[in-house]
Protein backbone atom coordinates (compact mmCIF):
# COMPACT_ATOMS: atom_id res chain seq x y z
CA UNK A 1 0.00 0.00 0.00
CA UNK A 2 1.46 3.75 -0.80
CA UNK A 3 2.16 6.00 2.11
CA UNK A 4 1.86 8.90 -0.50
CA UNK A 5 0.08 11.96 1.21
CA UNK A 6 -3.60 12.95 -0.53
CA UNK A 7 -3.43 17.17 -0.12
CA UNK A 8 -7.12 18.26 0.02
CA UNK A 9 -7.44 20.91 -3.14
CA UNK A 10 -8.69 24.11 -1.62
CA UNK A 11 -9.32 28.42 -2.84
CA UNK A 12 -8.51 31.17 -0.77
CA UNK A 13 -11.93 33.31 0.16
CA UNK A 14 -11.15 36.62 1.37
CA UNK A 15 -8.11 35.87 2.69
CA UNK A 16 -8.68 32.37 4.06
CA UNK A 17 -7.95 28.85 2.89
CA UNK A 18 -10.71 26.57 2.10
CA UNK A 19 -11.48 23.82 0.53
CA UNK A 20 -12.78 23.70 -3.29
CA UNK A 21 -16.19 22.24 -2.78
CA UNK A 22 -18.47 24.28 -5.53
CA UNK A 23 -16.79 24.24 -9.00
CA UNK A 24 -18.97 27.57 -9.91
CA UNK A 25 -18.96 31.08 -8.30
CA UNK A 26 -22.96 30.31 -7.58
CA UNK A 27 -21.98 27.32 -6.15
CA UNK A 28 -19.36 29.06 -3.20
CA UNK A 29 -21.82 31.63 -2.61
CA UNK A 30 -24.76 29.50 -1.79
CA UNK A 31 -22.17 27.15 0.10
CA UNK A 32 -20.81 30.62 2.00
CA UNK A 33 -24.96 31.15 2.99
CA UNK A 34 -25.02 33.99 0.24
CA UNK A 35 -27.54 33.87 -2.48
CA UNK A 36 -26.68 34.35 -6.02
CA UNK A 37 -29.66 36.27 -7.22
CA UNK A 38 -29.24 38.74 -4.45
CA UNK A 39 -27.92 42.87 -4.98
CA UNK A 40 -24.87 44.13 -3.11
CA UNK A 41 -22.74 41.52 -3.94
CA UNK A 42 -19.66 41.29 -5.99
CA UNK A 43 -17.26 38.79 -6.66
CA UNK A 44 -13.66 39.12 -7.76
CA UNK A 45 -11.55 35.58 -9.29
CA UNK A 46 -7.50 36.30 -9.10
CA UNK A 47 -8.17 40.06 -9.01
CA UNK A 48 -10.51 39.73 -11.96
CA UNK A 49 -14.20 41.12 -11.40
CA UNK A 50 -16.69 38.54 -12.67
CA UNK A 51 -20.20 39.77 -13.67
CA UNK A 52 -23.13 38.57 -11.93
CA UNK A 53 -24.06 36.95 -15.73
CA UNK A 54 -21.38 34.73 -15.46
CA UNK A 55 -21.64 32.91 -11.84
CA UNK A 56 -23.83 30.33 -13.04
CA UNK A 57 -20.69 29.18 -15.59
CA UNK A 58 -17.45 30.70 -14.28
CA UNK A 59 -15.54 27.40 -12.87
CA UNK A 60 -13.22 27.55 -10.16
CA UNK A 61 -9.86 26.10 -10.13
CA UNK A 62 -8.03 25.33 -7.64
CA UNK A 63 -5.54 27.56 -5.49
CA UNK A 64 -7.93 30.31 -6.98
CA UNK A 65 -8.00 33.20 -4.82
CA UNK A 66 -11.53 34.79 -4.52
CA UNK A 67 -12.64 38.03 -2.75
CA UNK A 68 -16.51 38.44 -1.92
CA UNK A 69 -17.92 41.94 -0.98
CA UNK A 70 -21.20 42.70 -0.12
CA UNK A 71 -22.87 46.17 -0.16
CA UNK A 72 -24.01 47.19 3.46
CA UNK A 73 -26.72 49.51 3.96
CA UNK A 74 -26.29 52.48 6.93
CA UNK A 75 -25.69 55.45 7.52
Amino acid sequence: MSDARIEAVTIRVNGEIRPLGARLVSGLLRELSLDPRGAGVAVAVNGEIVSRGNWGTYELDPDDEIEIVGAVQGG
